[in-house]
């Protein structure tokens, strides 16, 4: 039986998302409790959620302390939720980092700290190194974000000009034994990367640091430059002496996502193919050669026969060079769509599993074979907006924007290229 193809695609980001819900996937991974005190932290999109869900489901008392994006928060009886700024920090979070940093130094080695991380929680721990200030990292994030420096490097960059991430959140639970809940967004489940690490060691360096620096040419402050090249902002590395008893245990990531979206096909008789959960690059270019990928499934049927799915997650980069309204995934659909050229029987969405894509309270959108010609037709030229990093006013003017609210969970971007037959 035939599918709608923007049905059938809203339903596998849908099955996606619900795949890496707290209430879902974090009460097996709880620890157990122990002889003293169980103390509760955490930072990103998915925290207030994570803490909701530990509430519920933890036998005995619980304190805690959580910072989570304006908006994400939910309500809990024992655990203080606190809200902040993402992807640009303020001081709202800067005083939730200090609140969680103080929270945890009377700990002892009969006591456990749960710490719940997840996607975000970069922005919303902002503790600058002595010497820095909150508005010297709010530059810095800004450059980082416009640079088109991977996750990874960006959060190198960060856990060299902070107080609390790289391994430092961790050294301040010592003596008490740390579980660490994960919820992945980052390519290849990397803890050090889910929030810059602020609950793990950092094998990474302050010259690490700032050969990425140098590297995009990222506009800094002079005393940034001098505090790493003296060493002053170096992490907390693997073996040192303050690091406590750490057990990492991931929630959910990327790959059980497209996993669950895997499911949803089969179930509707298209074939999947999970291409990978961690595809990294410029946005335009990895839209690029998905469109050349599918134009040979499409068109020759070499890898595999349509009807089928394209599935993949990750996180693209984007060099802003426009003043458009952008986000990584309305730029891979855009560049995906102008490659495609109209092609016949192909449709796509693509979305951040948090819900906000770039700077905008929209998780994506969807193209489909007659994007291009409704486009034209409106007067939009897709190119002129994908050169000016404007994929977000580009898809609300055709009416195929995703919009999903705080979805209360991060596991990265979600694409799907259905291939019909």
């Amino acid at each position: 039986m035939p599918v709608d193809p923007r049905k059938f695609l809203q339903q596998l980001f849908e099955a996606a998302i619900a795949s890496a819900q707290p209430a879902v996937a974090l009460p097996p991974t709880l620890p157990s409790p122990p002889v003293g005190r169980t103390f509760v932290i955490g930072a990103g999109k998915a925290s207030a959620a994570m803490a909701r869900v530990v509430e519920q489901h933890w036998q005995g008392p619980l304190s805690g302390v959580v910072v989570t994006r304006y908006g994400y928060a939910v309500p809990c009886e024992q655990i203080e939720i606190l809200e902040a700024a993402h992807p640009v920090p303020d001081a709202a979070g800067a005083q939730a980092a200090e609140k969680i940093l103080d929270f945890v130094q009377d700990a002892t080695e009969d006591d456990l700290v749960i710490c719940l991380i997840s996607g975000g929680g970069s922005s919303l721990l902002p503790m600058p190194l002595p010497g820095l200030t909150l508005e010297d990292k709010q530059e810095i994030n800004r450059a980082l974000l416009k640079s088109g420096a991977n996750i990874g490097e960006m959060n190198c960059v960060r856990r060299h000009l902070s107080a609390i991430k790289g391994g430092r959140l961790a050294a301040a639970c010592y003596p008490a034994q740390v579980v660490n809940l994960l919820i992945s967004d980052v390519p290849g489940d990397d803890p050090g990367d889910i929030a810059s690490g602020p609950t793990v060691a950092d094998p990474t360096t302050c010259a690490d640091a700032l050969d990425i620096i140098k590297r995009y040419a990222i506009n800094v402050p002079p005393k940034v430059i001098q505090l790493l090249e003296s060493g002053e902002g170096e992490s907390v590395k693997p073996g040192a002496p303050n690091l406590p008893a750490i057990d990492t245990r991931m929630v959910a990531t990327p790959q059980m996502a497209l996993q669950a979206a895997a499911e949803v096909a089969r179930a509707a008789g298209i074939t999947p193919v999970i291409l990978g959960d961690s595809i990294e690059g410029e946005a335009r270019d990895v839209g690029k050669v998905m469109a050349g990928i599918t134009h040979e499934i499409a068109t020759r049927g070499e890898l595999i026969k349509p009807p089928c799915v394209l599935l993949s997650g990750g996180e693209t980069t984007v060099t802003v060079r426009g003043n458009g309204r952008g986000g990584r995934n309305v730029e891979f659909l855009l560049s995906l769509g102008i490659a495609l050229k109209g092609l016949a029987g192909v449709h796509a969405v693509s979305g951040d599993t948090d819900g906000v894509d770039g700077l905008e309270e929209i998780a994506g959108a969807y193209i489909a074979p007659d994007t291009l010609e409704r486009a034209w037709s409106i007067g939009l030229k897709p190119q002129d907006s994908l050169m000016n990093n404007d994929g977000h006013s580009f898809f609300e003017a055709m009416g195929d924007s995703i919009v999903t609210g705080p979805t209360l969970t991060n596991v990265n971007d979600f694409r799907a290229i259905l291939i019909e037959k």
